[in-house]
């Protein structure tokens, strides 16, 4: 009897185990999905400076200067963040020249690609951590701190714009989760928990 009484408690317990497990991938699947809902139409720009310095920090906000002043015409009228990457890309030598021309000598590495982003709050939303398609600016042996921003659609802006902006590229349940919408913060605390997995694993 006492042998059965054990088995029946292990079946419990396994199912218990099942159940969590399953409702686990569960949430992990829905968070990634909503991960890639918020990354896909977003083109993030990413400036690390030589050093924390006070000169080479004032330095790498010229060179992101400089960088969204060739960037700004050179996304203009661009339809989606996929076309502003094609255009991007074909451009990386002018990129690169801006930068280089505003950086007093310094070594710039200029790369387009995926990069993993902590969570970062803007003026109205946030962004939750997790892997975006990056325009990544390092200086020198880039062991500074970073800048960031979003360059399409161009959030480097007002906050009325970059509202007007987020609205025409995101869809409504993706707003909802990244302004912190009425009930959405677990979802947020989902969707920044699976990027802070991946941040680890990598």
């Amino acid at each position: 009897m006492e042998e059965k009484r054990s088995d029946k408690k292990l079946r419990l317990w396994e199912a218990a185990a099942l159940l969590a497990l399953s409702l686990a991938l569960c949430a992990g699947v829905w968070a990634q999905a909503r991960q890639e809902a918020i990354s896909a139409p977003l083109l993030r720009l990413h400036v690390v400076a030589a050093s924390d310095s006070a000169y080479e920090q004032a330095l790498k906000l010229r060179v992101r200067d400089a960088v969204l002043d060739c960037l700004s015409p050179l996304l203009e009228g661009a339809e989606d963040a996929q076309e502003a990457r094609a255009r991007i890309g074909g451009n990386l030598e002018a990129v690169t020249a801006a930068a280089e021309a505003a950086a007093e000598g310094r070594q710039v590495r200029v790369s387009l690609g995926r990069e993993l982003f902590p969570t970062r709050q803007y003026e109205g939303f946030r962004l939750p951590a997790g892997e975006y398609e990056s325009l990544r600016v390092v200086l020198g042996q880039g062991e500074g701190h970073n800048w960031w921003c979003i360059v399409f659609p161009p959030l480097c802006v007002s906050a009325a714009q970059a509202e007007e902006q987020l609205q025409e590229t995101m869809g409504p349940d993706e707003l909802r989760i990244i302004r912190d919408g009425e009930g959405y913060e677990l979802r947020f605390r989902l969707v920044e928990l699976w990027g802070e997995l991946q941040n680890l694993l990598h």
